[in-house]
C-alpha cells in the first residue's frame, strides 16, 4: 500500500503560493478581458507600460531597459516587442554608440494605445482589489518586499 502524502500546509487555503497561483489566474483573466479589445495581451502591455515609465525619465530607451524594468527574460522581450513593432506601436532602432543595443521608442498610434490601455488595465486593478478597500497600500508593500527579496537568483 503506498504511503499517504504529507503536506506542509494542511489545506489549500494555508498555502501561500497555492493562493498566490489563484489569485493571479484570476487577475490574469480579468486583464486579458480588458485587453483583448486593444489587440494587447498582458505581456506586451506590460513592455508598453515599461516603456512608457522609461521614456517620461530617459531620452534614449533600451531593449535591456525594459527587460530590467519589468522582471523580464530579455529573449521573451525581444520577442515582443518585435510584435510591437509590427502591430506599429512601437520603432527599434539601432543604437547610436551601442552596437549591440536598440533604441525603442513609442509611436503616435502607440501612444494612444497605451493610454487607452492604462485606463483599462487600471479600472479592471481597481474593481479586482475593491474589497482590499483601505488593506490595499498594506497589500502593496508586502508585494513589493516580496518582490524585492526574490529578485536576484
Amino acid at each position: 500500500m503506498p504511503k499517504e502524502i504529507e503536506f506542509h500546509f494542511k489545506s489549500p487555503n494555508n498555502s501561500p503560493g497555492y493562493l498566490l497561483g489563484q489569485l493571479t489566474m484570476l487577475w490574469q483573466r480579468k486583464q486579458k478581458k480588458s485587453l483583448d479589445p486593444l489587440d494587447l495581451t498582458h505581456t506586451q502591455f506590460v513592455l508598453l507600460a515599461a516603456l512608457g515609465w522609461l521614456s517620461k525619465k530617459k531620452e534614449v530607451v533600451t531593449q535591456v531597459d525594459i527587460a530590467n524594468q519589468s522582471n523580464a527574460d530579455r529573449m521573451m522581450v525581444s520577442k515582443v516587442l518585435r510584435t510591437l513593432e509590427e502591430k506599429g506601436f512601437i520603432t527599434r532602432q539601432e543604437h547610436e554608440t551601442d552596437t549591440r543595443a536598440k533604441t525603442i521608442r513609442l509611436t503616435t498610434n502607440g501612444q494612444v494605445i497605451l493610454q487607452k490601455a492604462i485606463i483599462e488595465v487600471e479600472n479592471t486593478d481597481l474593481a479586482f482589489f475593491a474589497t482590499l478597500d483601505t488593506k490595499l497600500p498594506l497589500f502593496n508593500r508586502n508585494m513589493v518586499q516580496l518582490i524585492e527579496k526574490n529578485k536576484s537568483g
